[in-house]
């Protein structure tokens, strides 16, 4: 690399000094809701519930769009650039945290190392639509794993989706209120453990109904005209890229006790262990089980038909009850940028975190964001494609492009070495995927919106 790292003396001792005094050089978003204090396992437990979350369950769905070849082979992609792109992320991060300038969020990234501008007006927003777009999906799925239970466990069927929806959003009032990122770690390690139980589930339930008497007919084709596919694997691969995408890593490796060098690594294997296990088995057995009719929601709706179970009512009702506690966990992840551009707006650094002057503010606006989350899913059940407006918008800029860029410009690779050719490229072909992702989510979107209604009581 063309810039030489700090020696090792200097450099722990720079880092600490960076975060020695934070009272007088954080603001209160920083200080109060991105601690320093975790581990690199707590580390890998934040990154696994980001990543790992039950939009993986669409992923079926994704490969119905494509086929396999070209299905598995986008999931296969995905992974790789994803994890080299936050492993990129994480040493450009340690690189300044060596300097003595720590930084903390996604858009401290930006304005250091692209200029001010591209902080505030580019990836600040980017991010905050991202994060606080998967909050409102969160709680929409959230919603539908309650109505499904609900559907198991009763015969009637008087209430409607945004009725559950609401009432996880109460579910949210409450964890909303969890003080800062650091104290997710314990429910991030049950998130793991969750994501694992229902993937499992999601797995083992598709081999079954593949295999018994009543397995569908399995057809592999890509439905559709011409332009109706082409449209369709653009939307696929915005639904991978979502499911892989991140958005938070600065803020993930902002809850690491410093000295941070070579914790977020192991973080990150942590994370793509799980990562792997889960994603493939379950597009891979979703798709194999159910062909072109998978499900645009979540696999999970491919195991009822027609008010017919495929699988025991057990099976379902324990599925779905992992899926309704990790998405909860997942979106308590993804408020904690909300959250610190709120407290840094609201709160009074200087005042102590649980003061009457920061925490009736707090109780206010994290109520608030709550709310308006929950009305946004309620009027907008089409999780599906709200998956792929995200992916495209903000998760293919932020995750696939941003971090070869912020590498290539602080390290000045060799414009003769594979390095910066490589991360080129990769920003590049992410880029024009991006726009025509977008192009074809939106699209997807217009179309569904005509056949949809709000408030809609979809299954």
């Amino acid at each position: 690399m063309g810039t030489h790292l700090p020696t090792s003396m200097n450099v722990s001792q720079r880092e600490m000094d960076g975060q020695s005094n934070p009272a007088e050089k954080l603001d209160a978003g920083a200080l109060f809701v991105l601690k320093s204090r975790g581990s690199w396992l707590h580390c890998g437990y934040h990154l696994t519930t980001s990543i790992v979350a039950p939009a993986l369950l669409s992923l079926p769905y994704a490969l119905s769009l494509t086929g396999w070849f070209a299905g598995v082979f986008c999931l296969t992609v995905a992974a790789l650039v994803t994890f080299y792109a936050y492993n990129l992320l994480s040493l450009v991060l340690e690189y300044h945290a060596q300097l003595g300038q720590r930084q903390l969020r996604f858009r401290d990234m930006a304005r250091d190392i692209l200029g001010p501008r591209w902080g505030r007006y580019f990836v600040g927003p980017i991010q905050f639509c991202l994060c606080y777009g998967a909050v409102i999906a969160c709680v929409l799925l959230g919603g539908q794993s309650l109505k499904y239970i609900y559907r198991l466990s009763s015969s009637k069927e008087s209430m409607q989706l945004y009725q559950f929806v609401i009432i996880f959003g109460i579910l949210m009032l409450i964890l909303a209120q969890i003080p800062s990122f650091h104290s997710l770690r314990h429910i991030n390690m049950i998130s793991l453990v969750l994501c694992l139980l229902y993937t499992a589930c999601a797995t083992a339930g598709s081999i079954y109904v593949g295999n018994s008497k009543n397995a569908p007919a399995k057809d592999y084709s890509v439905k559709g005209s011409g332009q109706n596919r082409v449209f369709g694997s653009f939307t696929a691969i915005s639904i991978i890229a979502t499911t892989y995408g991140n958005g938070i890593v600065p803020e993930i490796q902002a809850t690491i006790a410093p000295p941070v060098k070579g914790k977020m690594f192991k973080g990150l294997c942590v994370c793509y262990a799980v990562v792997v296990t889960t994603f493939f088995s379950v597009a891979i057995s979703g798709y194999w089980a159910f062909g072109n009719q998978a499900a645009g929601t979540t696999v999970l709706a491919n195991f009822l038909v027609d008010g017919e179970l495929l699988l025991p009512t057990w099976v379902l009702l324990m599925t779905n009850v992992f899926t309704f506690l990790q998405v909860a966990a997942v979106a308590v992840v993804y408020l904690q940028p909300t959250n610190e551009a709120l407290e840094r707006k609201f709160v009074d650094a200087e005042v102590d975190q649980f003061s009457i002057r920061n925490v009736v503010p707090r109780l206010a606006y994290r109520s608030l964001s709550v709310v308006i989350a929950t009305t946004l899913a309620a009027m907008f059940p089409f999780f599906g494609d709200i998956n792929a407006v995200i992916g495209a918008f903000g998760c293919i800029p932020l995750d696939f492009v941003l971090p070869m860029v912020f590498y290539n410009v602080t390290f000045k690779p060799s414009k003769q070495g594979v390095l910066f050719w490589v991360n080129t490229l990769i920003a590049i072909i992410f880029s024009v995927l991006g726009v025509l992702g977008a192009i074809s989510s939106i699209r997807q979107v217009v179309l569904d919106t005509s056949t949809y209604s709000f408030f809609a009581n979809l299954d």
